[in-house]
């Protein structure tokens, strides 16, 4: 039975865990082994990761079974004061993929924008990731794209897609 639950400050490193486990095979095709790694040291280093909960008020979600831990995902209510929530980030573990688990953290993060009172998903995506077909499948539209410099020599080429809610 899949649960989700609200990550603790102890859970940051099962996230750390997950990212490193699921970005090679994730942006592998996509991005160059080092670009992956300083974006795991910039993103997901266990202080960069207190730094979104204390200072970006982020709210990260795991998702779990009886096997343990299957994927997060990260987002942010009222984005730019807007009434828009972020979906910051949302990987599953490759072995979770395909079972519903990103559906799953999709509408409870969804319901939890409702709550309170936002009207839309936003996210990023790489325009080159095959998860914009899954975020397609869930309701999500391609609004927009940007290219967004995130230093040592890198880009991050995405497209950005909306769900209404």
């Amino acid at each position: 039975m899949l649960e989700i639950i609200i990550a603790s400050e102890e859970h940051l490193p099962e996230i750390n865990r997950i990212a490193h486990e699921t970005w090679p095979s994730t942006f592998g095709e996509i991005l160059s082994p080092k670009q992956i790694s300083y974006m795991l040291e910039w993103m997901y280093s266990i202080d960069s990761l207190k730094q979104q909960i204390t200072e970006k008020g982020h709210v990260f979600l795991l998702a779990k079974d009886e096997t343990g831990f299957l994927g997060y995902a990260s987002y942010e209510l009222h984005y730019q004061g807007l009434h828009k929530t972020k979906i910051h980030k949302i990987y599953l573990l490759p072995a979770s993929q395909g079972k519903g688990v990103g559906a799953a953290l999709i509408a409870q993060i969804g319901a939890r924008a409702t709550q309170h009172n936002d009207l839309s998903l936003l996210l990023n995506v790489n325009r080159y990731n095959k998860a914009v077909g899954f975020y397609e499948k869930v309701g999500f539209q391609i609004v927009g794209s940007e290219d967004i410099d995130i230093g040592d020599g890198f880009l991050m080429q995405d497209f950005i897609m909306e769900k209404p809610l």
